[in-house]
């Protein structure tokens, strides 16, 4: 298995991470800091990874992607994943095309990543298997108890300890990490988010769902509704689902990733939409519901010990199904370890960790505004805005236009231009342009101090 298609710069001096959390941040940052040669032990509080039907479906964005490609793993990434061509916009209780939009190759080509659907668990076993490949240690069945950044020590449920020079918290909301920070939990949820698969096999031989996996043309579908919504998209991998987000009102079966709900809280939403949706309703088996909580920004990352991290969901929480949930994640670990591949001494760390903060906050509180406000678009209530959002691409739809091109003399539209900035970021080149103008800098400074500091004492001696 190869994971260096190139040897990144190594780090000067190799330290030991301790990661709490064996999810998709987790694994993701732990393959990133063995990259650059740093000691990565994983602890990871489930006894077994998921498997593909209990997991869902995940989209991957070029942001994403690109970071995967450069860490050699494309071919891997081909062997799970299935390329989009395409978004078909509609409406979810009429089923109305309001519009399409086909991906433009060229653009894509700029980003140097791809937009790819997989399995959640195929991508997190990709992970798991390339983290172990690595040599990091990964340890499944470990909860932990208790953090102590102070002493850079955690406690596990059998009672062991576990030391490191730095504890990265990568177990998401509600995670022991974040009790540790003092973070204040997310208040009542006005969405439920259900994730569900529906088997290949089955629907390629539904007469009622023929429209909805096109071998030709792999395309995802956003339906829009009054309070509720659905995202579905195909996977890839030997044993293919269409894959589906499904936004409905709060119903009392809100629970984890982790536990499955009662499939009649999904159906009750599909229930109320097109044909296709109650019969994809009809045909899915299980599903998991997530709340959609509003949460408060986490303004600390970084504990006041400068020894211990945020990242992914328990940095950034974002409502679950966006786009961008696992981009943002992987974007972290990449992050961290560019800016660890100059460490040279200890003193070092805590101003590596700010650093890291500085740099991906921005970043993360943008995009998550922006997917926050994906989820509120699709469920308009009816009015003003709904009709002006159905109306404009009625429009261009009957003007033979993509969904996301501009009706004017514009090139191209705000929802366009963004989505091409957010795919385009390369968070790697972030952090190399952070050491280059800042980093180094301060380096540098460190070094005039202590020359002069060496020269006084020097010269004291002698008077």
């Amino acid at each position: 298995m190869t994971i260096h298609p190139k040897s990144p710069k190594q780090t000067e001096l190799a330290i030991r991470f301790l990661i709490v959390g064996g999810g998709m941040s987790g694994l993701a940052c732990a393959i990133a800091l063995r990259r650059v040669g740093h000691q990565v032990t994983v602890l990871e509080q489930e006894r077994a990874l998921m498997t593909n039907s209990d997991a869902g479906g995940i989209r991957m964005p070029p942001n994403l992607s690109k970071i995967l490609f450069h860490w050699g793993l494309k071919d891997e990434l081909r062997k799970i994943a299935i390329k989009s061509m395409a978004i078909d916009l509609c409406l979810c209780d009429t089923g109305e095309l309001l519009g399409k939009h086909i991906w433009d190759e060229e653009v894509f080509r700029e980003t140097r990543g791809e937009f790819i659907f997989a399995h959640h668990a195929d991508m997190r076993n990709l992970l798991y298997d390339n983290a172990i490949a690595s040599g990091a240690k990964v340890r499944l069945g470990c909860p932990v108890v208790s953090i102590d950044p102070d002493r850079r020590t955690v406690t596990l449920a059998s009672g062991d300890t576990v030391t490191a020079d730095v504890i990265i918290g990568a177990d998401g909301m509600g995670g022991i990490s974040q009790s540790v920070m003092d973070i204040e939990p997310p208040v009542a949820a006005p969405l439920n988010m259900y994730s569900t698969t529906v088997p290949k096999a089955v629907i390629v031989n539904d007469p009622e769902l023929t429209t909805i996996w096109k071998e030709d043309l792999v395309t995802m579908f956003s339906w829009f509704g009054n309070g509720h919504a659905v995202l579905g998209f195909p996977t890839g991998g030997s044993d293919p689902d269409f894959a589906m987000y499904v936004y409905g009102p709060v119903n009392g079966c809100e629970s984890d990733w982790r536990t499955q709900t009662p499939i009649q809280g999904l159906r009750s939403v599909l229930d109320q939409c097109e044909p296709r949706l109650r019969r994809l309703g009809q045909l899915a088996k299980t599903a998991r519901c997530i709340p959609v909580a509003e949460f408060t920004t986490v303004e600390d990352w970084v504990h006041e010990s400068g020894r211990m991290v945020l990242l992914g969901q328990a940095a950034h929480p974002i409502p679950p199904g966006s786009i961008q949930d696992c981009a943002l994640a992987i974007e972290d670990g990449a992050v961290l370890a560019k800016l660890f591949s100059h460490l040279r001494s200890e003193d070092q760390i805590g101003s590596f960790l700010w650093a890291f903060e500085e740099l991906r906050q921005q970043r993360c509180s943008s995009v998550i505004m922006n997917e926050c406000g994906i989820v509120q678009y699709m469920t308009l209530p009816p009015g003003e805005f709904q009709q002006g959002r159905d109306q404009s691409m009625r429009a261009k739809r009957d003007a033979g236009l993509n969904a996301l091109q501009a009706s004017d003399d514009s090139e191209e539209t705000p929802e366009w231009a963004e989505i091409k900035e957010v795919f385009g970021y390369d968070a790697e080149d972030e952090a190399d342009n952070w050491w280059v103008q800042w980093g180094r800098l301060r380096e540098r400074a460190k070094g005039v101090e202590a020359t002069e500091i060496v020269n006084i004492s020097l010269f004291t001696n002698t008077s």
